[in-house]
């Protein structure tokens, strides 16, 4: 596959323009990023550049918001490296689900 340089400047959304600028993923997978604010702007973007967002488990476009403050995991980037990356398993950091 492809090698990519590991860059991490603490900002999801300059880490999300450098991935959409030279390929790659970005994310959080802890669930901090807010859904409606953060993650599905955010999701929505990366689809409409022909990638990926999602939870680790599931496209976040796909989830229904129970509160305006849920809080879930992020993966952006290419589609083929975020389903790849769903495929490993448990990639979510955390000791609890929260409700949404």
């Amino acid at each position: 596959g492809t090698i990519y340089s590991s860059r991490y400047v603490c900002s999801l959304v300059a880490d999300f323009h450098r991935t959409l600028l030279v390929g790659g993923w970005a994310g959080n997978p802890r669930p901090h990023l807010r859904l409606l604010y953060e993650a599905a702007p955010l999701a929505f973007l990366a689809e409409a550049a022909g990638g990926y967002g999602s939870d680790g488990e599931q496209n976040i476009l796909d989830i229904v918001p129970s509160g305006l403050h849920g809080r879930v995991c992020v993966f952006l980037g290419s589609r083929k490296d975020i389903e790849d990356m769903e495929g490993y398993g448990d990639i979510q950091q955390c000791s609890k689900k929260y409700e949404f």
